[in-house]
């Protein structure tokens, strides 16, 4: 089989390459530790990063810690929180990068294919009207299913006499996505004042309610898509030099479609049943990332994976000490900071295109 092309040479140059990738991947793993421990330290009472180190490595050692507040605060309370944020960070960035690369275009995100929207939904649904509740599926199994619907969706709608065809894709996910927004609005006018704050949770995402049985699907979702997507690299590269290139070099762009929308829409609708709805992280991080290192993908999972799970636990860290003691919906920070984001990768593609 001919060899596929590492990198697409019309996205220009990148600040890391050769051997700096090894010690910028050692540096984003010493960020992530970092910003986990300061996190898990910081908040409405303060524990020093000494401390946290010693209660988190105590109960890895199998060991209780010394001060039983201290050990409250950092284990049961804080420490599901970020590591939370840390898993679905990098399961969004991953889920961007997935659907920018299906799609070939890098304003591509979760949060506008329609997985989110269908989440939400299917969450207000067995809030506000307690039809899901009877299967026994939860509010979270509610959001999950939603999710799944939605894709369904989107796959049906998006399919071209057997094919899928990313322009196809973009105009399904955001058809299912404003019909999932419209429907999901209707419900929360009708929802009852108590019913309305869970509604928020859904529409604009928190960690509040993390625990560690809600750390498990979305970090199994993780590992599952970092175990399949470093042998769809190569491919993936391939497919962002067109499909008829792709083709030509072996690759089949319908199966890899197929792959990347299964893939990134398990991330995207694990972390929304865990943590809501985040939009932006999969627009920021991916593209951050193709700066830092570039297009081939082989370089940039990896660091995406890294820059997304650091960017959402310092979010996280900014929605509950910001206006302490209230709380910030992490929704509204991440969408302060890509809306800007949105408009100068806009801006930039389409100076690209002139």
């Amino acid at each position: 089989m001919p060899s596929i092309p590492a990198t697409d040479r019309r996205t220009g140059p990148h600040a890391v390459s050769g051997k700096a990738f090894g010690p910028l991947l050692g540096a984003l793993c010493a960020g992530l530790a970092v910003a986990i421990v300061l996190a898990i330290g910081f908040g409405t009472v303060s524990i020093a990063p000494a401390d946290t180190v010693r209660v988190l490595w105590a109960h890895l050692a199998g060991r209780a810690g010394s001060d039983p507040l201290t050990d409250q605060i950092v284990w049961q309370f804080r420490a599901p929180r970020v590591l939370l944020a840390a898993v679905a960070g990098a399961g969004l960035s991953l889920a961007g990068l997935c659907l920018q690369n299906l799609v070939r275009n890098p304003l591509a995100d979760p949060y506008l294919f329609g997985v989110t929207s269908g989440a939400s939904l299917g969450a207000v649904i067995a809030m506000t009207t307690g039809a899901l509740a009877a299967t026994g599926f939860g509010v979270t199994g509610s959001a999950f299913a939603g999710a799944l619907v939605s894709l369904t969706l989107v796959f049906v709608l998006a399919q071209r006499s057997g094919r899928l065809i990313g322009s196809d894709l973009l105009l399904a996910a955001v058809a299912v996505s404003y019909l999932g927004t419209a429907i999901t609005s209707y419900l929360q006018l009708r929802a009852k004042p108590a019913e309305l704050r869970g509604v928020m949770f859904w529409l604009l995402g928190s960690l509040t309610g993390a625990s560690w049985s809600s750390l498990l699907a979305p970090t199994l979702a993780v590992v599952a898509g970092l175990a399949v997507l470093p042998a769809l690299a190569r491919g993936m590269n391939a497919l962002a030099l067109g499909d008829d290139t792709a083709a030509g070099l072996g690759v089949n762009p319908n199966l890899l479609r197929l792959w990347l929308l299964l893939i990134s829409s398990l991330l995207t609708a694990t972390v929304v049943a865990a943590a809501g709805g985040i939009g932006f992280v999969g627009l920021i991080v991916p593209n951050a990332a193709r700066l830092l290192v570039g297009p081939d993908h082989r370089r940039a999972l990896p660091v995406s994976l890294l820059l997304g799970a650091i960017f959402l636990v310092l979010v996280d860290l900014a929605a509950r000490t910001v206006d302490r003691p209230n709380e910030i919906p992490i929704g509204i920070i991440t969408a302060v900071l890509g809306a800007p984001a949105f408009l100068m990768l806009l801006r930039r593609r389409k100076t690209g295109m002139a």
